[in-house]
């Protein structure tokens, strides 16, 4: 298959499926398919509620159609699944949302065409795993009938900067063929360029791996500012003044969430207890990091009960919701962490957050946002998610929403050091 006789899907339109067809839209014609009506009604109305993509760059995408009609992608002999793939409540890989997109794509399966994986698993998961249902479901044989290949998504949500185009992309095929013929199909919209990797189990490999080590420097700091803390040591002047050394890694400390760096490492995580390896390294770090939320409100309680400010029904106000800055999704927020402790203490807490829209129940933690704090009824502020809307606000404007005396617990440096009450 030569790259002008590609027909390609997308199959899956959120963070990561969307900018990737939309970016192909604008170079050649793509069928971007999602299961969701409602988002693709969305999309076809040139609006993304994920704020990923512009209304602009929807328009100039001319040659992206949105479907969630399984038989459109009947022409299509090429599909890159883009769909999540988070941990269970046993912290264990769910693998039904990509499962059941193997499902949708194999039953439209023909000779000659080619899959590309984008979603992070283990090492193994896409000849393991989703060969066998796109087998079961077209009646081909992989390798002989079909191909695939994979791709792992590098996405940054809520970073306009990186773009997808700009971000070095790792491709991999089933055989040395379609390994060429997958990195060639990349090249057309990563000008960044790509790195070919040898198999599809070593860029699989190399994805989880990426988010891990991350998941693991972040524990090490934040392991570092529970200890700065007890010592009355600042640990941003720490981490300034370590930074000055060439190879010192710069990373903050705080919560660690999302859909990838608090979630990837369960993948390797769950394939090494497999093989029978524990690995230690990996669960002390995921341990640290899950625990951050419980730090901030018992350490905040404490503070609070330093000033005399021991009885119920305490008002604190939580600034942020989502996972990271400037973004509105909320998977797997660590926020929540904090909230839940602090009502377990007996606060009353409200949760404000620009990025998501007034009244929005968190359907994991049952936690609903209010439509603008009230000003001057909180002992405590916490600001949890680093909004660039936040940082216009200046240490002045937060307090405002606090009493005269409400301390001000910033996770995430948003203000100068000395104006915050409370820091990790």
């Amino acid at each position: 298959m030569r790259l002008d006789q590609i027909e390609l899907a997308v199959v899956g339109l959120g963070y990561v499926g969307l900018p990737l067809a939309v970016a192909f839209g604008a170079k050649r014609s793509v069928t971007g398919f999602d299961i969701s009506q409602a988002r693709v009604s969305e999309l076809q109305g040139g609006q993304d509620g994920t704020g990923e993509v512009s209304t602009e760059e929807l328009t100039k995408a001319r040659g992206l159609r949105f479907t969630s009609r399984l038989d459109d992608l009947r022409r299509c002999n090429c599909f890159i699944v883009a769909v999540p793939t988070p941990v269970d409540h046993q912290k264990k890989p769910d693998l039904s949302a990509l499962l059941s997109a193997s499902q949708s794509v194999g039953s439209v399966l023909k000779k000659g065409d080619l899959v590309i994986y984008e979603s992070t698993v283990y090492p193994g998961c896409t000849e393991e795993d989703c060969v066998p249902v796109l087998e079961q479901h077209s009646g081909l044989r992989f390798n002989h009938d079909f191909h695939c290949g994979y791709s792992p998504e590098r996405v940054n949500p809520g970073d306009r900067a990186r773009p997808i185009s700009s971000i070095i992309k790792v491709t991999s095929g089933s055989t040395p063929e379609v390994a060429q013929r997958v990195d060639a199909l990349y090249r057309e919209v990563i000008t960044a360029g790509t790195h070919m990797a040898e198999s599809i189990r070593v860029a699989e490999a190399a994805k989880v791996i990426e988010n891990t080590q991350r998941d693991l420097n972040i524990a090490l700091i934040n392991e570092v500012a529970l200890i700065m803390s007890r010592m009355g040591i600042d640990t941003e002047a720490v981490l300034r003044a370590a930074a000055t050394k060439w190879n010192f890694m710069r990373l903050q400390p705080g919560l660690v969430g999302g859909h990838c760096i608090g979630v990837d490492p369960y993948y390797l995580i769950h394939k090494a207890g497999s093989l029978g390896i524990k690995p230690e390294i990996m669960l002390a770090g995921r341990r640290m990091n899950e625990h951050m939320g419980f730090h901030v409100a018992t350490h905040l309680m404490a503070a609070l009960a330093c000033k005399g400010k021991t009885d119920q029904g305490l008002r604190v106000l939580v600034l942020g919701l989502t996972f990271k800055e400037n973004c509105p999704d909320q998977r797997n927020t660590r926020v929540a962490d904090i909230v839940n402790e602090l009502r377990a203490q007996g606060c009353s807490v409200d949760v404000f957050d620009p990025w998501v829209a007034p009244g929005t129940v968190n359907g994991d933690h049952d936690i609903q946002t209010v439509s603008a704090p009230t000003p001057g009824c909180y002992d405590a502020i916490v600001i949890a998610v680093a909004h660039r809307q936040f940082k216009e606000m200046g240490s002045r404007g937060i307090r405002k929403l606090g009493k005269e005396n409400a301390l001000v617990y910033d996770l995430k440096y948003v203000l100068p050091s000395g104006e915050a009450d409370l820091r990790l």
